[in-house]
């Protein structure tokens, strides 16, 4: 059995509407493909029918993949969150020590990741290296490229944009 992963009340309600989606709409529709595809005739030289059967073992695995992460999600609602130190959902100020340029990450699950909008997993090298840091603590990063060590200038909870 898989541990819980880390995911905030918006990816959840993204995932479960989604999930909604597949199991009402997307799971008839692709029953629907068959069923043409199968009047069609000779099943064995049927590219339709291949192509339906094909779309529907996708859905169907799509679907056990949102399921499985449902299931083992730890919701958590960056709203109730306070505190000093860096954890999950927390928008943190970094200052890298090298160049002294700032970058404003916010810790967030593996679905609503997007390095280029600051939002970075909870697994990355850069988010486990300050996760558990506060404010004036040094933070090191293993890069392929090396070592790079940033400082904590803030930590806060805010809900991501």
């Amino acid at each position: 059995m898989s541990d819980k992963t880390p995911m905030t009340i918006q990816s959840h309600e993204k995932l479960t509407e989604e999930l909604h989606k597949l199991k009402t709409h997307d799971r008839h529709a692709a029953s629907k493909a068959i069923e043409v595809a199968r009047a069609h005739g000779d099943l064995s030289e049927n590219a339709e029918y291949d192509a339906a059967k094909e779309a529907q073992g996708m859905l169907e695995a799509r679907i056990r993949l949102l399921e499985n992460k449902i299931a083992t999600a730890q919701v958590i609602d960056i709203s109730k969150l306070s505190g000093e130190k860096v954890v999950f959902g927390a928008t943190v100020l970094l200052e890298d020590a090298d160049s002294g340029e700032e970058k404003r990450i916010t810790i967030v699950g593996d679905e609503e990741a997007d390095a280029a909008n600051g939002l970075i997993s909870y697994a990355s090298p850069l988010a486990r290296s300050v996760i558990g840091k506060s404010v004036g603590d040094a933070a090191i990063v293993n890069l392929p490229s090396g070592k790079k060590e940033y400082e904590v200038l803030e930590v806060e909870f805010v809900l991501p944009a």
